[in-house]
């Protein structure tokens, strides 16, 4: 199969071409023009999505069997200093890729759309494990976004026929995530200390919420399996199905630590609001294509902290 990746130099751009291509498939990327992809297995090219003729002009080039729409901006955090890029790159620039598909005669190619589990927002009591059923209510600007991409994909795939999954990814964490998210931050802050860099303390904002976190590695192969075996107009949850305290994460950092560490609040990492659990259903992803995860959060968490220890 070809498959391009929009938005292959980020976190799990990187990671969706490595196994793609490791599976034998042709595979092509974009990245924005200050970025580079590495894998020299790649054919690259630079895109801005909000330019839509660009985004149609690669995909008369390509020609893709597969899309994989990863280009976003993706930091909760982020979206709160500055919406208005957020809702420029997350629903404009999907739009553009949706349109630019249908005019370049692509309407039936499968296209993957990544939106996030932070769509679900403030969920009813009780609603956990969340089914994607289950109604939206985001609590952020980013989720918001998100939500409104799942909602454009839905529309297109019925009114144009087009070949859409959309999928709703919970947290992703694995080494080489920047230190905007949080278990990076963590263990990026915990090599430091190891090293000398920094003083024995970690910073930290709001510990109390529980999020359903999955090794990226483990995420980029649901994403191949949708792409092989997802129902077109379906909407599925990727996590690992089980919600973790985002203390217990940083005590398992901790205790992986050579270093004596202690903790500290800064209140500048706390958020204007946040969403108090999340936790992904994932029996429709197993039901359609089989996967689940297999790469224990112990593991990702000494692969992420290993990374960090090694970075100069």
């Amino acid at each position: 199969m070809k498959a391009l990746v929009i938005g292959g130099a980020g976190f799990v751009g990187n990671y969706l071409i490595e196994r793609l291509s490791s599976d034998g498939h042709k595979v092509y990327a974009t990245c924005l023009a200050n970025e580079k992809i590495e894998n020299a297995e790649c054919e690259s090219f630079n895109l801005d999505i909000l330019d839509k003729s660009a985004v149609k002009d690669i995909l008369s080039d390509v020609k893709p069997d597969w899309i994989f729409h990863l280009a976003a901006q993706s930091s909760v955090s982020y979206s709160w200093k500055n919406p208005q890029l957020t809702i420029d790159v997350n629903i404009k620039g999907t739009v553009n890729i949706l349109d630019a598909m249908r005019e370049s005669g692509l309407d039936k190619t499968r296209i993957i759309l990544i939106g996030s589990g932070e769509e679900y927002g403030y969920i009813r009591e009780g609603a956990c494990p969340i089914k994607e059923t289950e109604p939206l209510n985001p609590g952020n600007i980013y989720a918001a976004t998100k939500a409104c991409q799942s909602m454009i994909g839905s529309i297109y795939a019925r009114a144009y026929g087009m070949d859409i999954v959309m999928v709703r990814a919970f947290n992703h964490i694995g080494p080489a995530q920047l230190t905007q998210f949080v278990v990076a931050d963590f263990c990026n802050q915990a090599a430091e200390i190891e090293k000398g860099n920094r003083k024995p303390e970690i910073s930290v904002g709001n510990l109390a919420v529980k999020r359903d976190f999955t090794d990226v590695r483990d995420i980029v192969r649901a994403y191949e399996l949708l792409a092989e075996k997802g129902v077109s107009g379906k909407i599925y949850n990727v996590g690992s199905g089980k919600a973790v305290l985002i203390e217990d994460i940083l005590k398992l950092i901790v205790s992986k630590s050579t270093a004596e560490i202690t903790v500290s609040v800064d209140k500048t990492r706390l958020r204007p609001a946040d969403v108090p659990v999340i936790e992904a259903d994932i029996s429709e992803i197993k039901a359609d294509t089989g996967w689940e995860p297999e790469i224990s959060l112990e593991k990702t968490i000494e692969d992420t902290l290993n990374y960090w220890r090694n970075m100069d």
